[in-house]
């Protein structure tokens, strides 16, 4: 029985080949289902979607688990939410070229994450959704993910090449202050930590954790931190001077975008991590 239960939790191989090209998470792919028997099967049949994970069941086939590349919830699909996600054989799918189909090409993703119920810790929040308001931002996803960790790692499982955390920050600067940080990727040369995970926490080193340990990690992250005057404090607004610095935040968010593009696109561009 425990036999059983270890290869029931063991993850797919990274990619599947299908008329000689591998598919794997965030391969585009165009859907053709083999039944016409089921809704779905009918309202999806041609529609692009973007692969998530490559997954055998105990009998060894092979199942690509999808999202839809037009779906606003794509995120519940990364989480692995029903009617977000989806299941095909190798025979269902047809590749795509990297970019073809997917929603601005998006490569990079920006993630605001906070508790918008403790003041200043709303601050990424507020961030993604001025950015989500505005324009799009060529080459970018723009997410508001609060604080559901579980879901911003299961994001990140995604192909991006870089991700962009926003949160409100204590560094010892003045309120209001924005800081653009570097951090050190968990994963080369470092064990996975173990131990149960918070799915409705929001550490963004303990993400990355997280995220490392599911597998993978973008290659570039940053994080826009704001110097928080209320943060933890059960207020339901942002404080004047954090308040001020939303749309600045914003224009700082989108010139990093930039510059990931560039940096990714010259020579000695990294790669994300393989899974």
């Amino acid at each position: 029985m425990n036999d059983f239960w270890t290869r029931m939790a063991g993850r797919g191989p990274a990619a599947v080949i299908v008329d000689g090209t591998a598919v794997g998470p965030g391969s585009l792919v165009r859907l053709r289902p083999g039944s016409r028997t089921d809704v779905f099967d009918l309202v999806l049949d041609g529609r692009v979607a973007v692969v998530e994970s490559v997954e055998q069941d105990d009998e060894g086939a092979l199942h690509v688990a999808v999202t839809l590349a037009d779906d606003p919830g794509r995120d519940l699909g990364e989480a692995r939410m029903p009617g977000h996600r989806f299941f095909y054989s190798a025979e269902e799918i047809e590749p795509m070229g990297e970019h073809e189909g997917r929603p601005g090409g998006a490569r990079i993703l920006v993630a605001g994450i906070g508790n918008v119920f403790l003041g200043d810790d709303g601050f990424g929040v507020e961030v993604a959704r001025h950015l989500a308001e505005g324009p799009a931002v060529p080459g970018a996803d723009v997410v508001d993910f609060g604080i559901r960790g579980m879901d911003l790692a299961y994001a990140l499982q995604r192909a991006y090449t870089a991700v962009i955390f926003v949160d409100a920050a204590p560094r010892g600067h003045a309120p209001g202050t924005l800081t653009v940080l570097d951090p050190d990727l968990p994963g080369d040369g470092e064990a996975p930590a173990e131990g149960p995970v918070e799915g409705h926490g929001m550490d963004p080193v303990s993400v990355l954790r997280l995220a490392r340990r599911m597998g993978r990690l973008p290659a570039r992250v940053r994080v826009v931190c704001c110097e928080p005057v209320t943060a933890g404090e059960a207020l339901f607004e942002l404080s004047e001077p954090v308040r001020a610095m939303v749309g600045a935040a914003a224009g700082l968010v989108k010139s990093l975008v930039m510059d990931m593009i560039a940096e990714n696109a010259g020579p000695g561009s990294r790669d994300p991590l393989p899974r």
